[in-house]
């Protein structure tokens, strides 16, 4: 194990009994936390655990020096009171929720985690540009709790990704491989955590080592290309959400394989989804593959 926002409902509500004709009560929602609400994918988180049948918002934090805390969740994202108000304290709001998401920053994420493990409680991480070490107590917590960590929420992405491994076990060596990724001005890691996946799955797939055979832009008198790199091309601009292509260039023809995301509410679907999904599970690591059961 390791390891596209709201655009459906479960539609649970209504279902009958097979041996009786009064309807049966829908269980009880699922208590959701999010992190980082104040943010443009937190205020689209907490719409997404609103309007989802099967899942009610439980609580939302930001941090503390934020003029958010206070406020009430549901106004800030646009769906009207919801009673919730943006709180400052990680472990407060697990212990109100049976999961939690995060898509805040890498050092506020440990945080969350810590917080997660301490309550018990399964996390669903969106957040990319980890260190090492970040990752390492990300990794460490999931052995007390279900963690689903993923660079991209993407049931669409993730799809990619099959299709990815597909095509490098199938070209190999006869093709060159480039991954162009581009999203908005704000954006902070380069390249995208989604791209380095990419990256990750085409090197295995053909026996490489990315560490060692990626190439992070170009300048200058590069030489001829050696086709046992991997190039990566970093694009950052204006409001692009995300663009991910890999390119697989042959002699006289070509493959690319392209996702772009128009909206994020792609992505707090993805996410809400894994969240369901966890609540149930032992601890462990996951990753979107594992949710969609795609492994």
């Amino acid at each position: 194990m390791l390891e596209d926002t709201k655009d459906t409902n479960d539609g649970v509500a209504g279902a009958l009994s097979a041996e009786s004709t009064e309807p049966v009560e829908p269980a009880d929602p699922i208590p959701i936390a999010v992190f980082g609400a104040g943010g443009r994918m937190g205020r689209m988180l907490v719409q997404a655990v609103h309007e989802a049948s099967g899942t009610r918002l439980s609580a939302a934090t930001e941090k503390r020096s934020s003029p958010l805390v206070g406020t009430d969740a549901g106004l800030l994202a646009g769906v009207g009171e919801l009673g919730v108000v943006i709180g400052d304290s990680p472990l407060g709001a697990v212990r109100t929720a049976r999961a939690a998401i995060d898509f805040t920053l890498p050092e506020a994420t440990v945080e969350h985690v810590d917080a997660c493990r301490q309550a018990g409680r399964a996390i669903v991480i969106g957040t990319t540009g980890f260190s090492g070490e970040q990752i390492a107590r990300v990794h460490e917590a999931a052995k007390e709790i279900p963690v689903v960590h993923a660079p991209n929420m993407s049931v669409g992405v993730n799809l990619c990704f099959n299709l990815l491994e597909r095509a490098a076990e199938v070209l190999g060596e006869s093709v060159d491989i480039e991954i162009i990724e581009a999203h908005h001005r704000n954006k902070v890691d380069a390249p995208s955590g989604t791209a380095v996946r990419m990256g990750e799955i085409v090197a295995a797939a053909t026996g490489r080592d990315l560490a060692k055979s990626a190439i992070y832009g170009r300048q200058g008198r590069t030489g001829v290309r050696d086709r046992n790199t991997i190039g990566f091309e970093t694009i950052r601009g204006g409001d692009i959400v995300g663009e991910h292509t890999v390119l697989f260039a042959g002699e006289g023809e070509r493959i690319e394989i392209v996702h772009r995301s128009s909206s994020r509410a792609n992505f707090a679907a993805g996410a809400l989804r894994a969240a369901r999904w966890a609540v149930d599970r032992p601890a462990g690591l996951y990753d979107m593959q594992d949710v969609l059961g795609l492994r």
